[in-house]
Parts: C-alpha cells; structure tokens; sequence
C-alpha cells in the first residue's frame, strides 16, 4: 500500500481549522526551520491523529468506544489531544517502565492510561487487542495510511510558505513524518532524512533491502527510538529515492543547545538529531542550496538547556 499526494492533499482539507498552519522562521538565506514544534501537543503528531480520526469518522468508524493506541511519548499526547478535541474516549497502552511526568501528562489530557509489560512491544500488543474486543479505532504511532497522510500535511504548506527550497531535513524514527513530507514534495526537492548513530531504523532497512528490527538507544530515544521503520515509509523512501545520514549523540545534545542558545527554540533531541546534520557537516549544502529544517517537536525538559 502506498499514500499519494491526493491523499496528502485530502488530510490538509480533512484537518484544516484543527491544528496549526506553523511558520517558518529564516534563519539566513539559505536556511529556513519549519517550526513545527509550535503545533497543538507540542510536536507534529497531530496532524496524523486528527486526519486518521476525522478520516475513521467519515466511514462510520468512530464509534462511543473511541480510539485506542500504544505510546507514551509524542503519538500519544497528540492521539489522546485529537480524542479529547473530537469528544471521544481515548485509551493509551504503555509499558511499565514509563516516566510518572508522560503519564500524568496523558491523564491530563483526559487518555484511560494502561500500563502492560517491560517493553513497548507488550504495551502494543496490549492496545492491538483490546481494539479487536471493543471496537475502539486503532491509531498506530507511525504505520497507518492517514497518520502519514496527515503528516505529509507539513510538506504542502512549506510549498505555500516559501517561493524555492532545495532540501528537506527531517529526523526519522518509525518514519512517518519523512514519508509524508516525501509524498506531499515528490519531485520538487530533495528529502533527507537524519538519525541518531544509536536509532538507525531507515539507514539499515535501506541497507538491508528492507525494514528491519533495530537496537535502539541513546539521548533521543524517548522520540526517534522505533525499533523499525515503518513499511509506508519504507515504500516512500524508495520511490523518491530519500537518502539517510546518521549523526552521534554528542552531536545531537549540542545541536540542541545551539538552537536554544543562537534562536532560542526549546526542541527535544529528536528535533535537535536534524540540525546536527548542518553542524556536524555530516551534510554539507551547496553553494546557494536552500535548506530547510523540520523542528518536529518540544516535549523536553527546559531545566536541561542553558
């Protein structure tokens, strides 16, 4: 199965008045950063979760059960914001293991907050049945055709945004953001995709012809750290033939503190994973190419940037 620009453009009709037309910041004049990380729950996430919704709803597929998902990170504040926004009941699977803030965090915005197992594999195994015993609409973190539909939403209106870009950086975990934003430009700049030395879901699956299962670890984790790419992003990848870099912690903590400290935007290390690749070189631009950074989230501590 494969997303389309028509199903892009579709979710930007299906979403429109529920999240935020984000703006872009010129850094100079060949570096502009999306600054996406302003929308509704704090990260680009919700695009996908109003779209898959919106889009269940329009079927008949939304029912009094509401929707049902596995996540304690950003997925899961943006489904449990969208539910809350819809009026319908939202219930989020987590493991054990995650952080009292996440799960206060979830309970604020109204979520049933169920803890299963060590791992998030457990947790979404969990969520993945109970959708099958109660009817409740199951929304995938990353895999679905609507969330990466809705988040190639973010590509579209960067064509409104700015007159000529040349390429799109944008940190890769499960891959959904990256395949939207891949289907949503095609041909019409060139789509990177960064991830931590210690995450490398895309650069291995294109290494190995195929998604596959990754260790995962390190200072981004909490938001890039999928286990493996998605295959719809896997499917987008190789039709607009998106390349993939990958940067070190150290790297990714200092890019962090550099955009808070130069542009004071307070960005997560999933964010901060895309910058590194300008200040590091690990990508180095062409003279006069125009850059664009994907600033995709800022659920992070503030106390940590100085």
């Amino acid at each position: 199965m494969s997303v389309t620009v028509v199903d892009v453009e579709a979710a930007a009709r299906r979403i429109a008045g529920r999240v935020r037309r984000t703006p872009v910041l010129p850094v100079s004049a060949n570096l502009s950063i999306k600054l996406e990380h302003h929308q509704h729950a704090g990260s680009f996430k919700p695009r996908g979760a109003f779209n898959r919704m919106l889009s269940a709803k329009e079927q008949g597929k939304l029912t009094g059960q509401g929707v049902v998902t596995a996540s304690g990170g950003n997925a899961g504040t943006a489904i449990a914001y969208a539910a809350r926004e819809l009026g319908v009941p939202a219930r989020v699977f987590v493991p054990e293991t995650a952080p009292a803030p996440k799960l206060a965090r979830l309970a604020n915005l109204g979520a049933d907050v169920v803890q299963v197992g060590r791992e998030y594999a457990e947790a979404f195994a969990a969520a993945e049945e109970d959708g099958a015993a109660t009817g409740a609409l199951f929304v995938h973190a990353y895999d679905q055709p609507e969330i990466v539909a809705g988040q190639g939403t973010i590509g579209l209106e960067l064509l409104e945004q700015l007159e000529a870009f040349d390429t799109v950086l944008v940190s890769v975990g499960g891959g959904g953001l990256i395949a939207g934003i891949a289907t949503a430009l095609g041909n019409q700049a060139r789509v990177i995709g960064v991830e931590p030395e210690l995450c490398p879901t895309l650069h291995q699956a294109l290494a190995a012809g195929k998604p596959v299962d990754v260790e995962v670890g390190g200072c981004a984790a909490d938001s890039l750290g999928a286990r493996r790419l998605g295959a719809l992003a896997y499917d987008a990848v190789m039709r607009y033939d998106v390349d993939s870099l990958l940067v070190p912690d150290d790297a990714i903590v200092g890019a962090r503190l550099e955009l808070w400290r130069e542009y004071r935007l307070a960005v997560e290390h999933g964010t901060a994973t895309a910058y590194a690749a300008l200040t590091t070189n690990t990508y180095r631009p062409a003279p006069n190419e125009h850059v664009v950074l994907i600033s995709c989230g800022a659920n992070t501590d503030p106390a940590t940037l100085s």
